[in-house]
């Protein structure tokens, strides 16, 4: 199933930030002239800047350009998907402790295709937890704790990322930061998952990572290039087989952000809206529903 490729691929530029706290996607250099596609909409009074992310980057990664330092310097304030404590991880860690685990659950083992269990002790040994502590998290919980170790494996880390420099940028000059959604909103999307698209998450977490170079390298020239359509045919692809991910982790949100943004444009002033590139990318996006409403949207970059 493509949704496999998708759970770690998607992540860094869809979207859960708090999954992909600890990531930055493989080695791969940057375009001489990256231009990741930027946007606006405004009325008389207010202009939001819409800037599509990628969530994990390759350390020293150059992506600002003229187009998105303007932008910066004249917002007021940055928006980003959801706010991670990095100096205090044992919140998100207590959110997930909260929310993740059940009682009376079936062996962790029991809850995948059983062709794939080698590779589940494999994750599992990798990750450094006991498989036992596995056993009481449920399914999505333990793919989302699996999938860490999967970038890991590939050499990621989180401080690289288009939002951690962004934050850093306002808050030196001393702008505040806000969410759209909270940590605990974002675990909430993949609690209220049913149990085959736990499965899924779960499959698609433990799948072979080395396969996954290649396509993260790919996604991330479109998104260097601005080619939208190429995030949007990746998406479209990848979320065909799992119609439930895609309206929980990609339709409600952006339908959430579009009113979020219509609201926002009640209030003079500019601001910047970061969110994941796939967020902004394809006949679902948060772009498409600003139009289907009447909104003109102005490709800045």
């Amino acid at each position: 199933m493509r949704v496999t490729n998708w759970i770690k691929r998607g992540l860094a530029a869809l979207g859960m930030a708090a999954a992909a706290s600890c990531a930055t996607a493989p080695q791969t250099p940057a375009l001489a002239s990256a231009k990741p596609a930027l946007w606006r909409v405004s009325d008389p009074d207010t202009n939001i800047y819409l800037f599509g992310t990628f969530h994990m980057l390759p350390q020293d990664y150059r992506w600002e350009t003229p187009a998105i330092t303007n932008a910066v310097a004249k917002s007021s304030q940055l928006y980003v998907e959801t706010l991670i404590d990095d100096k205090h991880p044992e919140k998100l860690a207590a959110e997930l402790g909260r929310v993740g685990f059940g009682d009376n659950l079936p062996p962790l083992a029991n809850r995948i295709d059983p062709a794939l269990i080698p590779q589940l002790a494999t994750a599992i040994k990798a990750s450094g937890i006991p498989a036992g502590y596995f056993d009481k998290m449920k399914t999505w919980a333990a793919a989302f704790t699996l999938v860490g170790t999967q970038f890991k494996s590939l050499g990621l880390k989180g401080e690289a990322g288009v939002e951690p420099a962004l934050r850093r940028e306002f808050e030196s000059a001393g702008k505040p930061v806000g969410e759209l959604e909270t940590n605990s909103d974002q675990l909430g999307f993949f609690n209220t998952l049913s149990q085959p698209a736990q499965r899924n998450f779960l499959e698609g977490a433990i799948s072979e990572p080395e396969k996954m170079r290649g396509e993260f390298s790919d996604m991330l020239k479109s998104w260097s290039s601005g080619d939208v359509a190429g995030i949007a045919r990746s998406f479209n692809a990848d979320l065909a087989d799992s119609p439930e991910l895609r309206a929980a982790l990609l339709s409600r949100r952006n339908a959430n952000w579009t009113r979020w943004i219509e609201q926002r444009l009640q209030q003079p002033g500019t601001v910047m809206v970061a969110v994941g590139a796939g967020h902004l990318a394809g006949d679902e996006s948060v772009l498409k529903m600003l139009e289907t409403q009447g909104y003109k949207v102005t490709r800045v970059q």
